[in-house]
């Protein structure tokens, strides 16, 4: 007898993850044309699941007869990580072009905790062509899962969401300059006084269940890195003013009255390349989604 929460083996076979990737994409698909939630609720799970819910609650309020600009997303060059592992959750990573956004590869990674569970998207990453890098397989072309303790890297991936929700704030040399590192710092900086305004930034890491973090070995010995951060931004208007008022998705979003203030709750899905031993880990896409808000 195989036992599955102690043997090494696949996550999946690559016809069940092929699968997978289908029965998504169709949810998705079915889901955004009705802005209806619950049409793809049971295939989304962790920051995916909370940023696709809190966007289509809001196109469902202004919209309530579906989404008039529907545009099917489809997959293509489809390229499929699977990684060899023990216990669960299983877990597989998929590596498409998505029609809806240029050039950009979708990267979603497929998690499930039960042979008896439904595999389900926890992360959706958008990183530029080129930028995925090469990953470590064995002779049969199964990938490898980096564990989240792993000593062999600039920082380990259990790690990572603190150490980035602690680099938004203070900066410091963990991570490589780029748009979602020093680019981002610099823009807050612009952000948090302008007359009359005041933002404020807080930021949280994401460790545990569906948000779990979860790598891949790359060729070189490093890992790609696929974690979660949870993000809060609070605009305060001076005395005798007011917050702009938002858009109408945050508006569906935002509960009590926007006088003096709104603060604004974010999750964020990250991946990015950890560098094997020392170095500077590297930031390849990050995909913020607001999810609710509250006025003040």
């Amino acid at each position: 007898m195989v036992h599955g929460e102690r043997e090494v083996l696949p996550s999946a076979t690559r016809a069940e993850a092929a699968k997978a990737v289908t029965a998504f994409t169709d949810a998705y698909n079915k889901a955004d044309k009705a802005y209806d939630n619950s049409l793809d609720a049971p295939y989304l799970t962790g920051p995916f699941g909370d940023i696709t819910a809190a966007r289509l609650k809001a196109g469902h309020a202004n919209s309530p007869s579906g989404n008039p600009n529907h545009v099917p997303l489809k997959l293509t060059d489809l390229k499929i990580s699977i990684p060899k592992k023990a216990g669960w959750p299983r877990w597989f990573v998929a590596d498409a072009r998505g029609s809806k956004t240029g050039t950009a590869r979708w990267l979603m990674v497929f998690t499930r905790d039960d042979l008896d569970r439904r595999w389900r998207v926890a992360h959706v990453t958008l990183v530029a062509p080129g930028a995925v890098p090469a990953l470590r397989t064995d002779k049969d072309g199964w990938a490898e899962a980096v564990p989240a303790d792993s000593a062999q890297l600039a920082v380990a991936p259990g790690k990572l969401s603190a150490d980035y929700a602690t680099y938004l704030k203070k900066g410091g040399q963990a991570f490589a300059d780029g748009k979602y590192t020093s680019v981002e710092r610099t823009d807050r900086v612009k952000r948090a006084r302008k007359p009359g305004l005041v933002t404020q930034f807080i930021d949280k890491p994401l460790t545990n269940g569906d948000y779990a973090p979860l790598a891949l070995r790359t060729e070189d010995g490093g890992a790609l890195v696929f974690f979660s951060t949870h993000h809060y931004e609070r605009q305060t208007s001076a005395a005798g003013t007011t917050v702009p008022i938002p858009n109408k998705d945050v508006q569906a979003l935002t509960e009590g009255e926007v006088k003096q203030s709104l603060t604004l709750e974010f999750m964020s899905a990250e991946v990015a390349l950890d560098p094997p031993g020392s170095g500077r880990v590297s930031m390849l896409g990050r995909v913020p989604g607001l999810t609710s808000a509250q006025g003040g």
